[in-house]
């Protein structure tokens, strides 16, 4: 089975076994700035957390303007919980900032715009563009790398942004948003990292390489 094929039959099989996939990171698509503060509060913390911390950091600050004017040291206070608060705080007061002074308080829909917005990288300006804008993307989270991998679909590529290149070349466009959000619920639940991967109740197990997981298997 060549590449092309393995990815067209892996999508198909993860629409049937997950239909619902979205993102995680719980926000209202009319407030967009909301999912730009989670998903750098995600970095490395899981979006379980950041969906609870953020409920205090919005009620005190509930929209771009009163939270572009917060002090970064005051964000720090609510965010600290996600780990890393400091640089997190300072990127988000950033960040607000510019949407206030050069966008209007609006998240921008273009992907080189998001890229130069502070804390934002390739993989949060695409699941900006993906889940709020509706224009293809590709999420190379820890989770699609992993599976990608493990899947045959890419050969021990571990760069996000290699990985991205090498997918867009597999994944028709309009699949990709949903793809990865699917890739998170089976790597949470099946192609798990931390465990010996769940093979025997895989709905890929038959087309899928499993590189490297017959280590797993045998330790």
């Amino acid at each position: 089975m060549t590449k092309e094929k393995r990815a067209l039959e892996i999508i198909d099989r993860l629409k049937k076994e997950y239909p619902d996939a979205e993102c995680s990171l719980e926000y209202d698509q009319k407030e967009a700035w909301r999912l730009l503060v989670s998903v750098r509060l995600a970095a490395q913390c899981t979006d379980a957390r950041v969906n609870v911390v953020v409920k205090e950091l919005y009620a005190k600050f509930p929209d771009v303007a009163a939270l572009a004017q917060a002090e970064p040291e005051e964000i720090e206070a609510i965010v600290r919980p996600c780990g890393l608060g400091k640089s997190k705080a300072r990127d988000i007061s950033a960040c607000m900032k510019i949407l206030r002074d050069q966008y209007n308080g609006i998240v921008p829909d273009d992907f080189d715009a998001l890229l130069e917005l502070p804390g934002v990288g390739r993989k949060s300006a695409n699941l900006i563009v993906g889940d709020v804008f509706g224009k293809p993307a590709i999420v190379t989270d820890t989770h699609c790398i992993r599976l990608v991998n493990r899947m045959g679909l890419v050969e021990n590529i571990k760069d996000p942004k290699k990985v991205e290149i090498a997918l867009w070349k597999l994944i028709p466009p309009e699949e990709g948003n949903s793809f990865c959000h699917r890739l998170v619920l089976h790597g949470r639940e099946i192609c798990t990292a931390r465990t010996k991967p769940h093979c025997e109740r895989c709905c890929l197990a038959d087309i899928c390489e499993k590189s490297g997981v017959y280590r797993k298997l045998l330790s």
